[in-house]
């Protein structure tokens, strides 16, 4: 395939590795140092393209790619409040999105084990949950998206849950949760790898399950394969979609 990277930080650039070693080309990598090269003609250019940019230049990218006729894999986050939107427009136009707050294998098998133990979990009403996610002190917005999808999978299967808060450590923002909800905790702390815990603690145990990144590789390899599931599909896809753990 050809493909376009919007957002060439570091993760485009690991991206673009794991893309030539997989036989693909890199015929566009767009960053802060050159938006004037985002056009429609030069995106016409590539078969696909892999957005790993800004919350702000998101949507712009997305509608680009919509107007050249390019699928778009789309692992920015930041924008789900548009979902909806975008997802019309995506199918009015009979265009190809793949989104998600994480590709990393490992974590969409956490997703879907986190939604099998939340279940279970009905049964057990003394266990408390909550989630734990740490970060790097470079990630500025908390939570991060990769909590929120584990967030959202507990409460889509946990019944005495119904939303999340999030209480970022150290911000001198203590959060007093109420019965119903599921707190987030978010911790930024300097040369850690991104750390994704649920927990359900009891008065005679606790349960810890556990994801933990050792670098940006799962998450910009997923990226590609998301690419590669995507060519020559139509429509709107969630990573969900991709990956199939039925047992």
């Amino acid at each position: 395939m050809k493909i376009a990277i919007l957002g060439f930080g570091k993760m485009g650039h690991i991206i673009e590795q794991f893309a030539i070693e997989r036989g693909h080309d890199i015929v566009l990598k767009v960053n802060a140092e050159n938006l004037d090269d985002l056009t429609i003609k030069n995106l016409k250019n590539a078969d696909i393209a892999i957005d790993f940019s800004t919350p702000d230049a998101v949507l712009q990218n997305i509608a680009l790619c919509f107007d050249a006729g390019v699928a778009i894999v789309v692992g920015t986050t930041g924008w789900y409040g548009r979902l909806q939107e975008i997802k019309d427009q995506c199918n009015e136009g009979n265009n190809s999105l793949l989104y998600g707050s994480n590709f990393s294998v490992g974590v969409n098998v956490f997703f879907f084990v986190n939604k099998v133990l939340a279940k279970i979990m009905n049964r057990y009403p003394q266990y408390e949950v909550q989630v734990e996610e740490i970060h790097h002190t470079e990630k500025l917005d908390s939570p991060s998206g990769t909590a929120m999808s584990i967030a959202e999978g507990i409460i889509g299967e946990l019944r005495r849950k119904s939303d999340w808060v999030n209480e970022l450590i150290g911000s001198n923002n203590e959060l007093i949760t109420k019965p119903d909800q599921l707190l987030i905790e978010s911790h930024r702390i300097n040369d850690v790898p991104g750390t994704h815990t649920v927990i359900y603690s009891s008065e005679v145990d606790d349960i810890e399950f556990k994801h933990k990144a050792h670098s940006r590789a799962g998450f910009a390899l997923g990226a590609v394969l998301a690419a590669e599931w995507l060519h020559n599909k139509t429509g709107f896809f969630n990573i969900t979609d991709m990956f199939d753990f039925s047992v």
